[in-house]
């Protein structure tokens, strides 16, 4: 029978590491049944026994947040053989609260102590057979980043898990114990012995979901009002206080503190990046220093091979010498090369760029940098009423939008978690990358400006909205403190980097290869048939196609964004439309309807056409559009789950779509006006575009106000939600 060991950590501990070099490539994710919090198991390398099952990075085991109850739902309904406790090393007194919930749990636990490296570097040593001694536990110590100890800790596990002896239980005050002692006499043999105690806190604690995972909860009020006016404090308070009593006298006992209390690197750093003026341009000089080599310099070298070689000049001549010399019909000739490979290849042309943009992306992820930006923009993102909780997501969202949404479950606050899920896919995700490529290298000679311009016109639109949301009534009220571990400095491995790249890249290309596969095959069909002078049938000209009929029903609602000129106007609303299905299914779009895959005799691209489509202005505007529309039916699948609201969920999705519209007007009629003296479309549009810069006027307007009464109250800006500081970053 294979052995179950579940990890179990504070978030940043560096459980995900040790999971990934226990397990390495045996591993498989899905999602925890009845919700879609990630679940990540594995089989141990050193034996395929061994399950490793990775729980979600908590802090405690309280219903807090969502994550907070799977690990603790899983830790008692399926019980583990042993729980792996992985803790930081350099942060033992915070770990070890979430320690002492698990030793309570009844379940065999090994310790590994992770980072001491950094810990001997501050001048500091952990005495581990005391801290063994005194918690009552194997401890392992273990560098997950660096693999060393990582096997000893599973061995040790498996260990623990045979000869399935639960360690000692902590000691609390006399009157609490007592208390605790009278709660647990009340429980029936519904709840194990050694459950007894857990169960008997959480009661003492007021967990009503702990009260309904049991058929016959005690009554514990007369207990819960003996602790209170012994101590004269709530009883989750008292019970919280106690723990850290107890670590505190292991942490004096069992830590030789020899530190200079200097700086540590990461706190120069940390002077630099996280500085009041500093920060923000900093950090626009990485964006723009990863989106410059992902986009215009080396990504685009390895794109522009691929999209004019491999796509252009090997794959196509093949494949359509290989099927004329089987006889294969027309028809399905232009199937595969003007569909498929039109379209799929379009789309995999800009793979080498996506791959160095999350080689980037994942080193600033794993190097604690990306940590830093969440702080920093709570800074700004509080001005305009929106948590920093809301960067997280938002971040996530950069890879994909679809677990970007789902992490907006760990916002506690009902309203500040609604309009993250609305503005989170503002970010621009991995798929909408390829659009970005797209407009660069047609309208502005692939300039390093429009791809990191892209990305902070989804943080302008998320600000713009905190603005404008937070002032209407569903959205009113103080957003919700950000509380966040900033992990020290480490240099990443080669091997998670390439992981995390892989696993974002793989998902695009897989992507490719069924939806816009499937996408493709449809519009082939819309494109190459339609009614024409003989009836129903294949056409010659595009204009007589269905696709070509659709388009020009709905080319008018676009008309004043710019996209109608040269009477190919239908061609960029239909991209846009078939975005919704998946983003990536706008290149594939346009590598079939402008042949993309083609290569003119000179070498010159045949998708340059574009430039007579569309004005730079109006190509910008249809790249803001798709990046702040509605996203695709997969990302807005989640959002349904998570509002688990029709209306909210209509709601949103109207907001996203005439958020895009608005702003893609603007810029297209401005930026026109701005370059030719003369507004982009007649003067029956002027009206809609007024109406724009009133709402974006308006919505500076009260910024302003806002931030200016604020400080009439004497609130600080920068402050939680108490309002009483001056300043706490």
């Amino acid at each position: 029978m294979a052995v179950r060991i579940a990890l179990a950590g504070n978030p940043n501990s560096g459980k995900t590491t040790l999971f990934n070099a226990l397990t390495g490539s045996n591993q498989f994710v899905g999602n925890w049944p009845g919700v879609t919090v990630e679940k990540k198991e594995g089989k141990w390398k050193g034996d395929k026994n061994v399950v490793i099952i990775d729980l979600p990075g908590i802090y405690s085991l309280s219903p807090y947040t969502l994550e907070e109850v799977v690990a603790r739902n899983y830790l008692i309904g399926e019980r583990p053989d042993v729980i792996l406790n992985i803790v930081d090393g350099t942060n033992l007194e915070r770990n070890l609260y979430l320690s002492t919930q698990l030793m309570e749990l009844g379940i065999p636990v090994v310790m590994a102590v992770n980072m001491t490296d950094l810990l001997e570097k501050e001048g500091n040593q952990i005495h581990r057979d005391q801290l063994a001694l005194k918690l009552g536990c194997e401890i392992v110590e273990i560098s997950a980043l660096k693999g060393t100890g990582v096997n000893e800790a599973a061995k040790k596990a498996v260990a623990a898990a045979e000869q399935k002896a639960a360690q000692s239980v902590h000691a609390f005050d006399k009157c609490v114990e007592r208390v605790i002692s009278s709660v647990e006499a009340k429980l029936d043999s519904e709840i194990p012995q050694e459950q007894k105690r857990f169960f008997a806190m959480k009661l003492l604690e007021k967990d009503q979901k702990i009260a309904e995972l049991m058929n016959n909860a005690p009554d514990v009020s007369d207990e819960i009002q003996e602790m209170e006016e012994a101590f004269d404090d709530d009883t989750e308070s008292i019970i919280t206080n106690e723990r850290y009593v107890y670590i505190s006298n292991i942490i004096k006992d069992c830590i030789t503190n020899n530190s200079k209390k200097k700086l540590t690197v990461s706190d120069k750093i940390d002077r630099i990046v996280t500085n009041r003026w500093l920060a923000f341009p900093i950090f626009a000089a990485v964006m723009f220093l990863v989106y410059y080599i992902s986009v215009t310099t080396v990504g685009t070298w390895v794109t522009d091979w691929t999209n004019d070689v491999l796509f252009g000049e090997l794959i196509p001549p093949a494949i359509e010498q290989g099927l004329l010399s089987i006889g294969c019909a027309e028809w399905l000739i232009g199937l595969i090369l003007d569909g498929i490979v039109a379209g799929v290849g379009a789309v995999l042309g800009f793979v080498p760029q996506m791959l160095v943009l999350f080689i980037f992306l994942a080193f600033l992820e794993a190097c604690g940098y990306m940590a830093r930006v969440a702080f920093i923009m709570d800074r700004i993102f509080r001005r305009f009423g929106l948590s920093g909780k809301s960067f997280i997501p938002m971040l996530i969202s950069s890879g994909c939008g679809v677990p970007g949404i789902m992490a907006s479950r760990t916002i506690e606050n009902d309203r500040d978690r609604k309009m993250t899920i609305m503005t989170t896919t503002f970010v621009p995700c991995g798929a909408k990358l390829p659009i970005i490529a797209l407009i660069a290298g047609a309208f502005f000679d692939n300039a390093g400006w429009v791809s990191w311009s892209a990305y902070f016109v989804g943080i302008a639109a998320i600000i713009g909205s905190g603005i404008l949301l937070k002032r209407t009534k569903l959205f009113a009220g103080e957003p919700a403190p950000f509380v966040m571990e900033l992990p020290a400095y480490h240099m990443p491995t080669v091997g998670n980097v390439l992981r995390a790249m892989w696993e974002r890249g793989w998902s695009f290309i897989r992507k490719a290869g069924t939806i816009i596969l499937l996408s493709t095959i449809v519009l082939w069909f819309l494109m190459r048939f339609g009614w024409s002078a003989e009836g129903f049938g294949m056409v010659e000209e595009l204009d007589q196609s269905i696709l070509a009929k659709i388009g020009m029903c709905i080319a008018w609602v676009f008309a004043p964004l710019g996209w109608t000129q040269g009477g190919e106007g239908w061609k960029m609303a239909v991209a846009a439309v078939t975005g919704l299905i998946a983003k990536e299914n706008v290149v594939a779009t346009f590598g079939m309807l402008f042949g993309f895959a083609e290569v003119a005799e000179d070498g010159a691209e045949v998708w340059g056409r574009l430039s007579a489509v569309m004005t730079p202005a109006a190509a910008y505007g249809f790249l803001v559009f798709n990046l702040l529309c509605a996203p695709c039916f997969a990302a807005m699948g989640a959002m349904k789950r998570e509002f688990n609201n029709v209306k909210w969920f209509l709601f949103a999705i109207g907001y996203q779509c005439g958020i895009a519209y608005l702003v893609s007007m603007f810029i297209y009629q401005f930026g026109t006006l701005a370059t030719t003296g003369v507004f982009g479309v007649e003067r029956s549009f002027f009206m809609g575009t007024f109406i724009t810069a009133a709402v974006l006027i308006a919505a500076v307007g009260l910024a302003v106000r806002s931030m200016i009464r604020d400080k009439k109250k004497g609130k600080s800006l920068q402050c939680g939600d108490c309002g009483s500081c001056k300043g706490c970053h």
